[in-house]
């Protein structure tokens, strides 16, 4: 009985030290397993740099399962892997906000770029504008210019007729005049002459009367 007794103790024992041995390389393997899941988010050359507040914890919470009791380990095992898992959704989001403000500010920039264009454009069409008017005005100022040369030289055009046909009417006027005067010189002499010739008639009468 003593031998069998000690053989039973001896097989409960290292039973017992099989299950303690294999409860102690789980134990490993969750920690091993936790923090090749929390170094491979620190290496994360898109995520590594966020989140660290939440990284240094979820480190702790490693640390604090690797020296925890056999009965608290189930509770810091849970603990463990929460604080990991936080760490990475904090650094995602964290990462997706920052995405999400370049966006924004890419959208900001796209805007304030079509805003510029659209005011570049608006400024060449007033330019544009502007110089359609100030040629519109030169035209004009120049065809009044023109119109009032035209006018001005019709005026003196005009003028120049009118003294002219004043000239030729006074012309007309003393040509008319000197006429008449010549007219009447050559009446006054033809009278005269009618008159010499009466006066030698008669003295040739008188003369044949006396014989």
């Amino acid at each position: 009985m003593n031998t069998l007794t000690l053989r039973c103790s001896a097989l409960v024992l290292a039973m017992a030290a099989v299950g303690i041995a294999h409860a102690s390389n789980k134990d490993d393997m969750d920690i091993a397993r936790l923090n090749s899941s929390l170094d491979q988010l620190a290496s994360d050359p898109a995520l590594g740099s966020y989140a660290q507040a939440e990284q240094a914890r979820a480190r702790d919470a490693i640390n604090q399962l690797a020296q925890a009791r056999s009965r608290d380990r189930a509770h810091a095992l849970y603990l463990a892997e929460r604080r990991v898992d936080l760490a990475r959704a904090t650094a995602q989001l964290q990462d997706a906000q920052l995405k999400i403000n370049q966006l924004d500010r890419e959208h900001d920039q796209i805007l304030l770029d079509g805003s510029r264009r659209e005011a570049d454009q608006a400024r060449r069409e007033l330019d544009r504008q502007r110089l359609q008017y100030q040629m519109a005005q030169e035209e004009a100022a120049r065809q009044q210019a023109e119109g009032a040369e035209a006018t001005a030289q019709a005026q003196a055009e005009a003028l120049q007729a009118k003294k002219l046909a004043a000239a030729q009417a006074k012309a007309a006027n003393a040509a008319k005049k000197q006429a008449d005067l010549a007219a009447q010189a050559a009446r006054a002499m033809r009278a005269q002459m009618q008159g010499d010739s009466s006066s030698s008639d008669d003295s040739s009468s008188k003369k044949d009367q006396g014989k």
